[in-house]
């Protein structure tokens, strides 16, 4: 399964990072190209990001959020009136079986983000390695979630909970016929 933006993650949504994408750069005086060589992408591709017209994978909004010196929560999340404000979630990723993906929330310091991820049966994720040293911690609340690790698979039920290092290659699977639903809190990504 692919790990690009929700599919109709929104026009809304895509333009909003591509916006806070360009303002930042434009903010170190960088250019196009500068910015791309930094993150490891085209010049076209960035520029796509930043027009709206590309529906790029979330490992490659983080590494264009890690180059300018940043996060990918502070690139996705929509702004709030208020502190106080109850969001739903922002979805960021989804699959066409229906799995998904809500950003709920993030601090900025120390870094770290809140998710609630949906994998329909037969789901699955395959992520991308974070940062050296970054971690994610997973907590089930329906349905069983396997997480292919580099040491091999880690399956947990409904209440368990794991902390994985994230700065690997790894992926979530639900190999189950039901639905799983777990809260994932990435930190240091």
């Amino acid at each position: 399964m692919s790990s690009e933006l929700a599919a109709g993650s929104t026009q809304e949504f895509v333009t909003r990072i591509g916006g806070r994408i360009r303002a930042l750069r434009k903010q170190r005086g960088w250019s196009v190209q500068q910015l791309a060589e930094a993150a490891g992408l085209s010049r076209r591709m960035l520029t796509d990001i930043e027009l709206g017209q590309a529906n790029p994978s979330l490992g490659t909004v983080d590494r264009v959020a890690r180059a300018l010196d940043t996060d990918f929560a502070a690139l996705a999340l929509p702004e709030r009136d208020t502190a106080d404000e109850e969001v739903e979630g922002t979805l960021v990723w989804q699959g066409p079986d229906g799995s998904q993906a809500l950003l709920l929330g993030a601090t900025g310091d120390p870094r770290a983000e809140l998710w609630r991820w949906t994998l329909a049966p037969g789901g699955a994720y395959h992520a991308e390695p974070d940062r050296p040293g970054a971690q994610e911690i997973h907590h089930v609340l329906s349905g069983r979630l396997t997480l292919m690790l580099e040491s091999g698979p880690h399956l947990l039920a409904p209440g368990q909970s794991t902390v994985i290092a994230s700065d690997q290659q790894y992926a979530y699977r639900n190999e189950d016929t039901q639905p799983v639903v777990f809260v994932r809190v990435v930190t240091g990504a």
